[in-house]
């Protein structure tokens, strides 16, 4: 915070809560440090203040006080981005969470759904009538979150990114104005919303398109010796490859819990896995991926029919761990990049320090790069490196392994970079690069929207320019 002492900041933060329907928590205060609590334990950032928001009044209140005190914002909806920008060190926090509402009208086949709504709580609703819209793999992601930064999930290969559904959303200006974005108002607004970040606003609510899937789809994975991994990744690129669009496949590696829905002679053994999906009639997926379970001799096949909400629980990353991690695009998987990638698998630190390989593919592909603010539509494989531990003493040591292998992968890779995995510590050129370039016009519309960069605690797009009047 610039240029506004502690008792001119108490007294701000006073007034604040006053005009606040939902409270205000200070630090020490019963609830403060839930709140102030994110997915990466790593982050431990402690607000002067933070704003649980009961509705759009609630963030408007709270966006002026920033405005008029030069405190540094932060707005958190699931907290679920690796980066923690859902907290601010000594400024104001917008805890949006309370706002976790979801209304469906399966009639026009949409949602709206409230800033502080996780995944969970929208398949909850949606399945209800048979519907959805692509969304995070872990019930625990927040919807703002994901969908303003891309956004993919089971669904991607056939309905697009998440904010490809995006039809419009209301959202709280730097001015302390309620706009709405859609194409036919504020459209410049509405197209960097769908990939630009929380570069813009506070998003108080969304409105999504929603398709029909399910309530049952085929879903499960095909388990395998850790050591199979290079054929698996093999199957996997192969069978993308004229796949349909109903198809989403996750190649990876991982050590298997010690939980009951694996045989209990692989629990705790790092294994290769792939994780399938099929959005549509399970009979029309056993036939399509039936050449995929009849490959290889697997561990364990759990591909069967089920519940889609139930499917999309399966992804719950419980509690919150100390996390790092890097991701980036292959537009190929070569022969190279799998060597690598099984190269370094067997230098893992610890059972949390995983390897994912998923598509880019089918409708995320239909758009041109400059549709939306998303930029990146070509086909193509991300990669995500993650590792998820305890203990503080071993932090340098997983950092090490990812960003190794990291920087090992990068021969093989082309330069694109996803927001929703950047973080803390990324450089300026791969923040950048997760806008591609769609980044000067974000710019532009950064200066209209925010010219002052109130809304700085994220990717940030700098404002370039003067205001148009």
């Amino acid at each position: 915070m610039t240029g506004v002492d502690d008792s001119d900041r108490e007294t701000a933060l006073r007034d604040l809560e006053e005009r606040l329907r939902g409270p205000l928590l200070w630090p020490g205060d019963p609830g403060y440090d839930d709140a102030r609590r994110v997915w990466n334990a790593r982050i431990d950032r402690e607000p002067a203040a933070i704003a649980r928001c009961a509705g759009p009044a609630d963030v408007v209140a709270g966006v002026e006080a920033a405005r008029e005190t030069g405190l540094q914002l932060s707005v958190k909806g699931g907290g679920h981005h690796v980066s923690g920008a859902a907290v601010c060190a000594d400024g104001l926090t917008l805890d949006c969470s309370p706002m976790d509402w979801v209304r469906v009208d399966p009639d026009a086949r949409t949602a709206r759904v409230g800033a502080g709504a996780t995944w969970g709580d929208v398949d909850h609703e949606t399945q209800a009538f048979g519907l959805a819209v692509p969304g995070g793999q872990d019930p625990n992601i927040g919807v703002a979150g994901l969908a303003l930064g891309g956004g993919v999930g089971w669904l991607s290969p056939k309905y697009g990114f998440t904010c490809d559904n995006l039809r419009s959303a209301d959202v709280v200006t730097a001015d302390g104005e309620l706009a709405r974005a859609s194409a036919e108002s504020n459209p410049d607004l509405f197209w960097a919303l769908r990939g630009g970040g929380g570069n813009f606003g506070v998003v108080t609510a969304f409105e999504f398109e929603l398709h029909p899937v399910g309530p049952e789809i085929l879903a499960g994975t095909l388990v395998y010796p850790g050591e199979d991994l290079p054929a698996v990744a093999r199957r996997y690129r192969d069978v993308l490859e004229t796949a349909p669009r109903e198809v989403r496949l996750l190649c990876g590696s991982m050590v298997l819990p010690d939980a009951s829905v694996y045989p209990e002679s692989i629990r705790r053994e790092r294994a290769a896995m792939l994780i399938c999906f099929y959005a549509g009639p399970p009979e029309a997926g056993r036939e399509v991926l039936a050449p995929l379970r009849e490959a290889g001799d697997p561990l364990m096949d759990s591909l069967r029919g089920r519940p889609y909400k139930s499917f999309q629980r399966a992804g719950n990353s419980e509690g919150s761990m100390r996390t790092y991690l890097r991701s980036q695009y292959l537009s190929t998987l070569s022969e190279g990049a799998i060597a690598t990638i099984r190269e370094h698998v067997a230098t893992a630190p610890s059972a949390g320090a995983t390897v994912f390989v998923s598509p880019r593919t089918g409708a995320q592909t239909d758009p041109p790069a400059d549709a939306t603010a998303y930029p990146h539509r070509d086909p193509a494989h991300h990669v995500l490196v993650e590792a998820r531990w305890t203990d503080p003493a071993r932090d340098a040591e997983h950092e090490a392994w990812v960003r190794e292998f990291h920087e090992a992968l990068r021969p093989y890779a082309n330069g694109e970079v996803e927001m929703n995995f950047l973080t803390a510590d990324e450089p300026d050129e791969r923040v950048r690069a997760a806008y591609g370039d769609n980044y000067e016009r974000l710019a532009a519309v950064k200066r209209e929207w925010d010219p002052t960069d109130l809304f700085s605690n994220t990717q940030t797009v700098e404002p370039v320019g003067e205001r148009s009047s």
